[in-house]
């Protein structure tokens, strides 16, 4: 089996998982609040990154040497997943996928401030091209913006920000000391802010499967792509994450109602070009590095 083809099965499951997540998001939000769902999401994943660290016996991987960043990191996830959560709630789910492909571009934006990298060209033009696609997508009224789109918006900008950290993590720290404080301290997060108004709600027999199928789902995609991302270039694995997109936008119609809007389609197309021309240029750069250290 090609690269190729296995990268694709890998990004099914991704595409299945955060279609499942965002369906059980909507239905679990009947019941309780985002910071709330959060809260029972991550003790799901705590449960399941402890079992596979002591199946595995990897937990002398998990280290508290650059506790602050991880700090900053879930600080910034936690947010941009409360935000999410809240945007399904009030746009078409098409429309938050779609808001949610800007993150690259905002990438590209802090990179240059956070990571050290330079904002060439062909980023900025890519940038660009993200931001005309969001305009498409929301088309702003002068008379208001509705707030699951500034919710949709600003989560892509706090997933943009949990990239970088994640990158300047992974410099020294393992996936697994990182999912074990993602889960962690995202669950003391959702624990504080879902008890500021001194009353969560335990989970029922309606909420129940959906908590866990959220939590489930949530790592499940995250190692789906990482997968993906091992075994073929991002510029073959971004095509398929794409996919995302009119998947979710059919299963809006089908149960919820949902007009499929071309405007949100189109700007997504955008956000996509923009996306893959950077990925591209980058690609061709570090061939270019290689070929010439291999010389």
């Amino acid at each position: 089996m090609s690269p190729v083809i296995k990268a694709g099965i890998w990004m099914i499951g991704a595409i299945v998982s955060f279609s499942l997540m965002a369906v059980s998001g909507r239905i679990a939000a009947e019941v309780h609040d985002t910071f709330e769902i959060m809260l029972y999401r991550s003790i799901v994943g705590i449960v399941i990154v402890s079992a596979v660290l002591t199946v595995t016996g990897h937990w002398r991987q998990v280290t508290t040497n650059r506790f602050g960043e991880q700090i900053l990191r879930n600080g910034a996830h936690f947010t941009a997943q409360n935000l999410w959560l809240a945007a399904i709630t009030m746009i078409p789910l098409a429309q938050v996928f779609a808001l949610e492909f800007t993150s690259p571009m905002w990438v590209v934006f802090m990179a240059p401030f956070l990571l050290g990298e330079k904002l060439t060209v062909v980023r900025l033009a890519s940038a660009v091209l993200g931001f005309i696609g969001v305009l498409m997508v929301a088309r702003p009224d002068v008379s208001g913006i509705d707030t699951g789109i500034i919710f949709g918006a600003a989560a892509a900008v706090f997933f943009a920000l949990t990239f970088i950290f994640t990158k300047r993590l992974t410099n020294t720290e393992t996936v697994a000391c990182i999912l074990f404080w993602l889960t962690g301290m995202q669950a003391v997060f959702g624990l504080l802010a879902s008890g500021i108004d001194g009353d969560i709600a335990l989970p029922t027999l309606q909420s129940l499967p959906w908590l866990a199928l959220i939590g489930l789902c949530g790592l499940s995609a995250h190692f789906c792509v990482t997968n993906a991302l091992k075994i073929a270039p991002a510029s073959t694995v971004v095509p398929f994450d794409f996919v995302r997109l009119p998947v979710i936008a059919v299963i809006g119609m089908l149960l919820y109602g949902e007009a499929l809007d071309l405007w949100v389609l189109a700007g997504a197309v955008v956000i996509f070009a923009g996306n893959y021309i950077n990925i591209v240029a980058e690609n061709r750069k570090l061939r270019i590095v290689s070929s010439a250290g291999a010389e």
